[in-house]
């Protein structure tokens, strides 16, 4: 297996304004060259971890890479900025990791026609915004040809800005101000951005969860359903926020009824094998 950490401001100097430094740690399977296997090509996924855009969560990056990479998926984990650097720094970090992804396919035995993102809690956030916004002006004015995914699996996610059932502090963090305009609201709540485009998704999250309320993931799958998107969602009984992998990895206490919702990583594997 490769195993290296890449700071993209080192690759693209545009990233490093406000002492910005976001990096990209890359998990690759080795091709086994004596099954004959040397120009295998893997599908990929690109990690955005939870943090309420206050920081990122070491849980969320590389005990998730360690569940995929058995399964043959080249994996990356996005160390990306957060508070007191504002939108759209984050999102243009995606776009130079996807870059970065398009760059090395030969090398990294990629197949950039396969890559899909995943995002915990904030990081579901930028992993919704981007799925949606990877063309916004915002972004195509440091990367012109800033690429799009092929899937999205949004865990626990913030996704909508509306006080009802909004995650406040993560937006707040995000763009640096206390409230939020009708009009910001609507920018930012990324069930509000979902078209016929949007990528096949796979959601999700528990009822009890007291940090992002349930209705976040409830959102963005009406909003899939009534553009027609094909997506899955699955939403657990119990457990608090921010289980990841759902185990003692990444879990201090784990109840019997939280523990149901490991399921979610067998249910993710086998979407994504049927959906890339």
């Amino acid at each position: 297996m490769v195993h290296t950490m890449i700071h993209l401001a080192e690759r693209f100097p545009q990233l490093a304004q406000n002492g910005c430094d976001p990096k990209l740690e890359v998990y690759l399977p080795d091709n086994m060259t004596e099954m004959g296997r040397d120009d295998h090509k893997r599908p990929c996924l690109l990690v955005c971890p939870g943090g309420g855009y206050r920081r990122v969560s070491q849980r969320e990056g590389e005990p998730i890479a360690l569940h995929f990479l058995p399964h043959g998926y080249n994996v990356f984990v996005l160390w990306y900025s957060v508070s007191p650097n504002r939108f759209p720094t984050q999102l243009r970090e995606v776009a130079a990791a996807m870059e970065l992804i398009y760059e090395y396919a030969e090398a990294w035995h990629c197949d950039t026609d396969k890559i899909a993102i995943m995002g915990f809690s904030a990081g579901g956030h930028l992993a919704a915004h981007y799925s949606n916004a990877y063309h916004w002006p915002e972004v195509r004015e440091m990367f012109p040809e800033s690429k799009p995914v092929q899937a999205s699996l949004l865990c626990y996610p913030v996704i909508t800005a509306d006080p009802k059932h909004a995650h406040l502090a993560s937006f707040q963090r995000l763009l640096g101000k206390e409230e939020l305009t009708q009009e910001e609201q609507l920018r930012y709540s990324c069930n509000k951005l979902v078209t016929a485009q949007t990528p096949p998704t796979f959601l999700w999250h528990t009822r009890r969860d007291q940090v992002v309320p349930v209705m976040n993931a409830l959102l963005y799958g009406q909003a899939l359903a009534e553009q027609d998107v094909s997506f899955a969602m699955h939403i657990y009984p119990e457990g608090v926020h921010g289980l990841a992998t759902v185990d003692a990895v990444t879990n201090n206490e784990l109840s019997p009824a939280a523990a149901l919702a490991v399921d979610w990583l067998e249910a993710a594997r086998k979407w994504l094998s049927f959906t890339l």
